[in-house]
């Protein structure tokens, strides 16, 4: 294992949490190998350990390019790196209006439905 990918590994654990990297890796096959390398070690190595713009910036870079894309799928494990990230709801909510005024209302609305029922999942019954 190469040293970034080792320093990705340990900053996918630190961003997502183990249970999630864990789950990840117990899936990993022979054919997708190679990708997970390369997201190891291009994601989360290089981009997620620079330190020149915080963890939380990131999170809300990341969420508004997923939106701004339509790339919808990965808005709920995002949206539960917060917790670790320090981004807050604020956050993230105006990262998503810069997505409607930039880039369209439907993704920004779809983004907002796919976060408040991440959220909720999150808080629980008690809210």
């Amino acid at each position: 294992m190469s040293e970034r990918v080792a320093k990705g590994m340990t900053v996918r654990r630190e961003v997502l949490g183990d249970d999630h990297v864990d789950r990840a890796e117990a899936q990993k096959s022979g054919f997708d190998a190679p990708f997970q390398t390369l997201i190891t070690e291009g994601a989360w190595g290089t981009l997620w350990a620079d330190d020149t713009i915080t963890r939380r910036e990131r999170s809300m870079l990341t969420l508004a390019l997923l939106a701004a894309t339509g790339n919808f799928e990965e808005i709920p494990m995002h949206i539960r790196a917060c917790a670790r990230t320090g981004a807050s709801k604020e956050d993230v909510m105006q990262a998503f209006m810069h997505v409607a005024v930039y880039a369209g209302v439907p993704r920004a609305n779809h983004a907002i439905k796919l976060a408040k029922q991440t959220y909720a999942e999150l808080e629980g019954p008690e809210g």
